[in-house]
């Protein structure tokens, strides 16, 4: 597994990434890289066509490898392919001597480990196992679900906060959009990142495929296709911006997401009460406090954003490597990108289950429009006076009411209304209608609906693309 807790690891994870970069998982995407490779070899005439047939039988069951063998002879090895190969060739030699000759033929232990990584990559970010979603799939998911609420509540008022304190009135299909306009980014940002990753890494021993003489071209190409994996230019053996780019990507989109978490978990505080997760038996419960229910998705996403990061300098770190291969920045990574992919998986999958579920209470966020009795309002009056007065001499107006409204418990209409009555050259600048009107926080949410609107029509070309 990627991380090194069974209790935690369905917390922060995701089923079918998890049983991806699984020790299981790994051992078998190296099995696939090997078989193909024998496949390519026999196809251009480099080994007996028999002895890959051999070597593809036997690399069709992982249980031919034995997992803790193999992690114990690691530790001197220095990698997993080189126990992972004697053992490899030693269950072919058992099936035909002549065979085990053959396997693992001008490759070296980069080759294998990197091109079944790929592979692992690959799966995670695209695969659906058993009706279970991969890391593409779950972000449409949750992508669609913020266009649905971007889109049902497009006018919906409720409190923007700067600082944490009330600001001007917007609406939640904005604040929804603005997720959503986010993840549509993430999802360009991660499909740009993933095509590029998904390529072969073959090179043999120093990056030049020597060992294949003049059929090394001819053999990676088919290598490549056996695997459907993209044939780079060249190997890449010490240059890993490629991966480094999943890993940043992957790192930005659970940025995203710990905002996406920070910001419900705020509007789910008791005294603000806007949102809630969806409730459930076993969900959000205290251990001794019966009342509370506790955004406990929001608290695994979060986490996730506390520890990615790290992670992903990590891995721009082990960019610094040495000649053709590398000496520990290469090995740096073996945990980490598998770390860094399911934590963003297992992040994903809790906030998609939030955001599918997610309880909108649009009369509580009207309620705290009005917790500062009109004065979230102030600008809006100070803007409609100050066309007919001018902005200072207005801001002066509406800071006396602001200040009187505090002053004596009254309403910003009220107060306003009876600052302006007390000067004459005020007098009639607001009728009453218009005082209403400036009254009314769905008549300062400017451009919010259209917004929302704007982020709902940008993720559905994405959608349609």
């Amino acid at each position: 597994m990627p991380s090194i807790s069974r209790l935690t690891d369905p917390m922060f994870g995701s089923p079918p990434v998890l049983a991806i970069f699984s020790d299981t998982g790994t051992v078998r995407r190296m099995l696939d890289a090997e078989a193909a490779l024998a496949r390519a070899e026999a196809h251009c005439g480099v080994i007996p066509a028999q002895a890959a047939a051999v070597i593809t039988e036997v690399c069709a069951d992982v249980g031919v490898i034995d997992l803790d063998a193999l992690a114990q002879s690691a530790v001197a090895a220095g990698n997993l392919a080189i126990p992972f190969v004697k053992q490899l060739t030693a269950a072919v030699a058992r099936r035909d001597a002549e065979a085990g000759r053959y396997v693992h033929w001008g490759a070296t232990s980069q080759d294998i480990i990197d091109t079944g990584a790929m592979l692992q990559l690959a799966d995670a970010l695209q695969v659906v196992v058993d009706g279970l979603q991969g890391i593409d799939n779950d972000l449409l998911r949750l992508g669609d679900a913020c266009a649905t609420l971007a889109t049902a509540h497009r006018t919906t008022p409720m409190v923007a906060r700067t600082w944490l304190q009330h600001a001007l009135p917007t609406t939640f299909g904005l604040k929804a959009g603005g997720w959503l306009d986010a993840l549509r980014r993430d999802v360009i940002r991660l499909r740009q990142s993933a095509d590029q990753a998904r390529v072969l890494q073959f090179g043999g021993a120093a990056g030049t495929l020597a060992s294949l003489g003049d059929k090394a071209p001819a053999v990676a190409a088919q290598f490549a296709r056996e695997l459907r994996l993209d044939l780079p230019a060249l190997p890449w053996h010490a240059h890993r911006d490629r991966l480094v780019a999943v890993a940043t990507a992957l790192g930005m989109l659970t940025g995203t997401l710990g905002k996406m978490a920070r910001d419900l978990s705020l509007m789910m505080q008791t005294e603000v009460g806007e949102v809630a997760e969806p409730s459930g038996p076993g969900r959000g419960g205290s251990s001794t406090m019966p009342h509370k229910r506790n955004p406990v998705g929001c608290a695994a996403v979060l986490t996730v954003a506390v520890r990615v990061p790290p992670l992903v300098a990590t891995m721009l770190a082990g960019m610094v490597q040495e000649h053709e291969r590398a000496l520990g920045g290469w090995q740096a990574e073996w945990d980490t990108l598998p770390q860094i992919v399911t934590l963003a998986a297992g992040a994903l999958r809790q906030l998609g289950d939030v955001a599918a579920g997610l309880e909108v209470d649009a009369a509580r966020m009207r309620a705290n429009l009005d917790l500062t009795h009109g004065l979230i309002l102030g600008e809006a009056a100070m803007l409609a006076l100050g066309g007919r007065i001018g902005r200072l001499e207005a801001h002066h107006v509406v800071e006396a009411a602001s200040r009187r409204a505090g002053e004596q418990g009254e309403t910003l209409r009220v107060a306003l209304a009876a600052t302006l009555a007390a000067n004459p050259a005020h007098a009639t600048l607001l009728d009453d209608a218009e005082l209403d009107r400036l009254s009314d926080p769905a008549h300062y949410a400017g451009q919010s609906a259209a917004f929302a609107d704007a982020a709902v029509a940008a993720w559905q070309a994405l959608r349609a693309a």
